[in-house]
């Protein structure tokens, strides 16, 4: 046998050792995460019961109901949407563990793009999972994808074409659940969640829609609250109740000429108020250095502190950092003013939420104390 195929029988060797190393650890990306049913959860459906056309696929998702039992309005809270966004999925996971209804119901989608949760962001050394410590012992959550799995829909095309607008993108776009609403019943995996989304907020009658995301401090949107046109009033209101409780944050209204987005198609779509809220994470950001567990959770990195330090950021960055326990308190914060709020003018579609942590709580006592 000549050296060079010793080399190349070596180099296979190796390649085979390393799939077989990792493999289990990609596998255990398609493991679901445990998600407890709080107190006030009572039912569980599929985003399948809503449209069909999801059952037995990987789009499919679990529905969080927390019913009262007395008569009110309806609030959808979604999280997950882009799963490389922890501070959404955590908020949504949080709410469905603690919260109790006494006027109303909440729906709840902790993890909207199941399939993006599958996979992470090639290229950007993410970790797979993050690990947070709690009083019953340590619970792991992936950190998955901004983006629907390859694997469940390829290929993606050279230029995405938003359906109902003629909104042209980039090709991977077209599997961005938040490019894709309304969505289409008979179209990608991704614009079929999103149609599903849609659905339930039709067939629920969903007064106020939440959406929640993260997004890189040097972002100009960012600790904010993105509305639709109808949910203005609200949105401004909101904002000013939690500038009074020391809560900075900023007011964006939704672009009429960006399509595909929750804040823009759900309001236009259906008669919901659509509200999008923006907490800073540096693990998204281009800024970064090292991307791992630790930047994730503690939020902390040098660099943003040189940034912030030159002005370049459009959030408060210190060697505190951005830690994950202040980005949930915020979201958690911002969904319970919105739903107080949201109803003011018609009280008998109030819908009323107990037993949540204020964001003092969690910012003090961390998100493990509430999970």
């Amino acid at each position: 046998m000549t050296g060079t195929k010793k080399t190349a029988l070596a180099l296979l060797a190796v390649a085979v050792a390393v799939i077989i190393a990792v493999t289990p650890h990609f596998a255990a990306m398609h493991t679901p995460d445990t998600i407890n049913k709080g107190p006030g959860v009572t039912a569980v459906k599929m985003l399948s019961d809503y449209f069909p056309g999801l059952k037995n696929t990987p789009g499919d998702t679990a529905v969080y109901v927390l019913d009262s039992g007395k008569p009110g309005g309806a609030v959808l809270l979604v999280g997950g949407t882009h799963p490389n966004e922890p501070s959404g999925y955590i908020s949504a996971i949080l709410m469905v563990e603690k919260a109790r209804l006494t006027k109303g119901k909440l729906f709840v989608i902790p993890q909207a793009n199941a399939s993006g949760f599958t996979h992470n962001d090639y290229s950007e050394g993410s970790p797979q999972r993050i690990a947070i410590a709690t009083a019953n012992g340590e619970r792991s959550f992936r950190y998955g994808s901004r983006a629907t799995n390859p694997v469940h829909q390829w290929p993606d095309p050279d230029i995405y074409v938003h359906a109902s607008s003629g909104q042209k993108l980039s090709g991977s776009e077209t599997r961005n659940l938040n490019r894709a609403y309304p969505g289409r019943p008979d179209g990608t995996l991704t614009e079929q969640v999103a149609y599903g989304i849609v659905q339930l907020i039709r067939q629920e009658q969903v007064g106020l829609s939440i959406d929640l995301h993260e997004a890189s401090p040097e972002y100009p949107v960012i600790n904010a609250l993105v509305f639709h046109d109808r949910a203005m009033d609200v949105a401004a209101t909101a904002a000013l109740d939690l500038e009074m409780e020391k809560i900075k944050i900023g007011l964006e209204p939704s672009p009429k000429t960006l399509r595909g987005l929750s804040h823009r198609e759900w309001g236009d779509a259906t008669a919901t108020m659509a509200v999008l809220m923006e907490t800073g994470n540096p693990a998204q950001g281009r800024l970064r250095g090292a991307t791992n567990e630790a930047l994730v959770l503690t939020g902390k990195d040098p660099m943003y502190e040189r940034a912030a330090k030159l002005g370049r950021l459009f959030i408060p960055y210190d060697k505190n950092g951005q830690p994950l326990s202040l980005r949930v308190a915020r979201h958690v914060a911002a969904t319970m003013v919105l739903v107080r709020d949201a109803f003011e003018k018609e009280p008998r579609q109030t819908v009323v939420i107990t037993g949540v942590p204020s964001y003092g709580e969690i910012v003090r006592k961390g998100i493990g104390a509430f999970l």
